[in-house]
């Protein structure tokens, strides 16, 4: 996610302001935490926390304890304990709001998650870490050529390396459990790093990745949605959507997430609607469900034995239909309660722009008969008709030429 005055490279870096990773107003950052506990001052007698929250590549972040007491604050680059050596990130959040994200994650004050920060970033540390940063596109391109070449059905999706440049993490993903030990082998021979294999899943691939939706927008997994919550088909049924995997899936093969988005207020729609799994009865004969339309709340109905047209029925004549059911008193037909839709009057818009009609082009040209003749052939045509005719008949002046010499 990047400004408008800049633009990002592969490795999410900003180009466009110059600010090597970070942007002036936190629009560059990558799932960012506005923290609006930033103005409020602390309790008497309350020390503020101790650990800040750095974010990596890609949206990665951990909790970090600022054991000496650093001046730290948001968009500061510093080196951080890895595993082995140190690594570099930059922070993200800092302040009370850290505990608020903590217990959001499940995250102890205590932990031995929590790792220490070792120092503010020098010059030095910050070369290093672009060094490796910008070999990070190469050795994802070897690494699948070493994957083709052992034939294992994995697919490397990043790679992402530590501050230091001395290790490694290859994010994978994979439908069956994959022997990679000699992967491992090969890939630390071939870079001379330390090397960790990652076993991410499609949800998390396409939040590191990115890309743009069907909406237009960019994913909301890598923008701002951290809790991917497991997405089935019944939030589609309860939404009337056709069961079309083509439509309703994302980026990452699975389920889009945001059918989630809008499934309560459905399911609160639908908190009175009667069971579809209920027959009306009629003296016609029975009667089933097809369809509905939430919001409008009308339900088409159709007899068993006569398909061929559906009947529209408001909620209130679907229950007491029912009711009338209950009681053992089947009702005469449902062209009694049918419901019609008033139509509404279309608003009519004047051209102020004066454009043509959108439409055109859809009705056919007709031939124009009254088509102009020639000039000479209709000059002769109407004086044929005027010598021919009785009334206008007249003595026809003498043909004189247009030289004076021949007409004398």
């Amino acid at each position: 996610m990047s400004c408008n005055s800049c633009s990002s490279d592969i490795n999410t870096v900003p180009k466009g302001c110059k600010s090597n990773g970070n942007c002036g107003d936190g629009g560059c950052e990558k799932l960012s935490v506005f923290d609006w506990l930033a103005n409020m001052s602390l309790p008497t007698g309350q020390k503020p926390l101790n650990i800040v929250e750095v974010r990596f590549k890609n949206g990665r972040k951990h909790f970090y304890r600022n054991v000496d007491n650093l001046q730290i604050s948001i968009g500061d680059i510093i080196a951080v304990e890895g595993n082995p050596g140190h690594d570099i990130g930059t922070v993200s959040l800092t302040g009370e709001l850290i505990r608020i994200q903590m217990k959001k994650k499940g995250i102890a004050f205590d932990s031995d998650e929590v790792k220490k920060i070792y120092r503010k970033a020098t010059q030095k540390d910050i070369d290093i870490w672009k060094a490796a940063r910008e070999k990070e596109y190469e050795t994802q391109y070897k690494g699948r050529e070493i994957l083709g070449r052992l034939g294992i059905k994995m697919k490397l999706s990043d790679v992402e390396y530590q501050g230091d440049g001395n290790k490694a993490t290859f994010y994978y993903t994979a439908d069956d459990r994959v022997d990679f030990r000699q992967l491992i082998r090969d890939l630390a021979s071939t870079f001379s790093i330390r090397v960790e294999m990652k076993q991410v899943g499609l949800r998390q691939e396409a939040a590191r990745l990115g890309g743009v939706g069907s909406c237009g927008r960019e994913l909301c997994c890598s923008t701002w949605l951290t809790d991917l919550r497991k997405v089935n088909t019944t939030a589609a049924r309860y939404q009337q959507l056709s069961l079309n995997p083509q439509k309703l899936a994302g980026q990452c093969g699975k389920l889009k997430c945001c059918l989630n988005y809008e499934l309560d207020t459905y399911l609160d729609a639908l908190s009175d609607f009667p069971r579809q799994d209920i027959e009306l009865k009629t003296i016609k004969g029975e009667a089933v469900f097809i369809k509905m339309d939430i919001f409008k709340r009308v339900l088409w109905y159709t007899y068993k034995n006569d398909r061929n047209k559906w009947y529209k029925l408001t909620i209130e004549n679907v229950k007491e239909i029912i009711d009338l059911n209950k009681a053992n008193k089947p009702v005469a037909s449902l062209e009694d309660y049918e419901f019609e839709l008033l139509v509404e009057d279309a608003a009519e818009f004047e051209d102020v722009v004066g454009q043509d009609s959108l439409t055109r082009f859809d009705i056919p040209k007709r031939k124009n008969r009254n088509k102009k003749k020639p000039k000479n052939l209709q000059t002769t045509m109407q004086a044929k008709q005027s010598s021919g005719s009785p009334k206008n008949k007249k003595q026809r002046p003498p043909n004189r030429s247009a030289n004076p010499k021949k007409n004398k």
